[in-house]
């Protein structure tokens, strides 16, 4: 597991990408879908919480790795699994409680510093601006893209032509055979009611 001091910086740099994460998803929800103006004062909250709630997850976890130490006493037994620990696993467990013990106090410290706070929301708002960068890249990039610079185009073109074969040619011709029967309708209706004009008598017969 390595020092103490090492394993322990690998955990709150994993965990601070996981806040980074969260706030960035805020962000895109905020500003995008919502429409909302970005203001940094606006996510320091959402930042803190994501950090305390990881340094919570931190603090369970150190619990119960030594919960687990304490079974684990004067046991030397062969363990019927992964975490069926013996006394020789005890050493390790006292190491990982304090490695997820120095990750909680270092978040919380975090949550409790505002330049770290307002370092953590730059951080998620150049990731939330790189998703929509990519995103709008890929987009022009796919719909500008001419049929001699795209890699795939000899791959799909088949597809497309079956496509265009099976459903939309079937569906132009399905549409052109209603409206085909609909001006027939039309058209038997207008037979069955001939003109009629009136006889020498004034009653009505059929026009020859």
């Amino acid at each position: 597991m390595g020092k103490n001091a090492d394993a322990a910086a690998e955990g709150v740099a994993i965990a601070t990408a996981a806040a980074r994460l969260s706030v960035k998803n805020n962000i895109l929800v905020g500003t995008i879908s919502l429409g909302e103006p970005f203001e940094t004062a606006r996510f320091v909250p959402v930042a803190r919480d994501a950090l305390l709630l990881l340094a919570h997850e931190a603090e369970e976890a150190a619990a119960l790795a030594k919960r687990q130490r304490k079974a684990a006493w004067g046991r030397y037994s062969e363990p019927d699994g992964t975490h069926d620990y013996r006394d020789r696993d005890i050493k390790n467990l006292r190491r990982r409680e304090k490695q997820y013990v120095r990750v909680a106090m270092e978040l919380r410290r975090q949550g409790d510093d505002p330049d770290a706070l307002a370092e953590l929301v730059e951080a998620a708002r150049e990731a939330a601006w790189a998703d929509v960068e990519s995103n709008l890249e890929r987009r022009l990039r796919v719909e500008a893209m001419r049929p001699d610079s795209d890699p795939d185009y000899d791959r799909m073109r088949a597809a497309r032509m079956q496509s265009l074969r099976l459903v939309d040619l079937e569906r132009l011709a399905a549409q052109h055979l209603r409206r085909m029967r609909g001006g027939a309708d039309e058209d038997d209706h207008v037979d069955a009611a001939p003109e009629r004009a009136p006889d020498g008598n004034g009653a009505d017969s059929p026009e020859r």
